[in-house]
């Protein structure tokens, strides 16, 4: 019979976790990425089964089917009531995920730091915020300011400036740029 090792049902709870954790990342994004594998990859990380807690630090990169999470550091807990929350941070941090849908739709990110709520799917990008829509690798709209909240139910997004702090908008002023679509104004 195989015993487990001194520990190892700590790692075993940490991966559960971790799964559980993954499980409701992106819950409207594509479908492929609600029943692929995640792979996280990290020079460390700590486990905190009290509080629930996971910290992924160094060159964090997670991996679920088209959803890409790139930071310096990755927090991950559970809220009592089951939901995961997550904190990406680096300069940047950064998000990628295609979308369900025609034209190969994508949604892109980056600040220097984003949160993620598993219960309301709520995407908040904080400090040099940025945010593109792509279908493919064209993008077609962008916007950027110092906050961006993201829903990712509705596709619903808000964008708040600050002065001086935000990475391309002049004078920390929200920037919008709307591509216009092929054959617009064509007969």
């Amino acid at each position: 019979m195989n015993r487990p090792t001194p520990g190892s049902h700590r790692l075993t709870a940490a991966c559960i976790f971790i799964w559980l954790t993954l499980a409701t990342f992106g819950a409207h994004a594509a479908k492929e990425d609600q029943a692929s594998p995640t792979t996280i990859e990290s020079d460390g990380m700590t486990y905190d089964e009290l509080k629930q807690i996971n910290v992924f630090t160094g060159n964090v990169r997670l991996n679920r089917g088209s959803l890409a999470l790139r930071g310096d550091r990755l927090t991950l807990r559970q809220t009592p009531e089951g939901f995961q929350v997550g904190l990406v941070e680096g300069k940047p941090a950064t998000f990628r995920q295609r979308r369900d849908g025609p034209g190969d739709p994508f949604v892109e990110g980056e600040a220097d730091r984003i949160d993620y709520d598993g219960k309301t799917e709520i995407v908040i990008l904080t400090r040099n915020a940025e945010l593109r829509k792509l279908e493919g690798s064209k993008v077609m709209n962008e916007v950027k300011g110092n906050t961006i909240t993201y829903n990712q139910r509705t596709e619903f997004f808000t964008v708040n400036g600050s002065p001086a702090e935000s990475k391309g908008a002049a004078q920390g002023r929200v920037r919008v740029i709307i591509q216009p679509k092929e054959n617009q104004g064509k007969p």
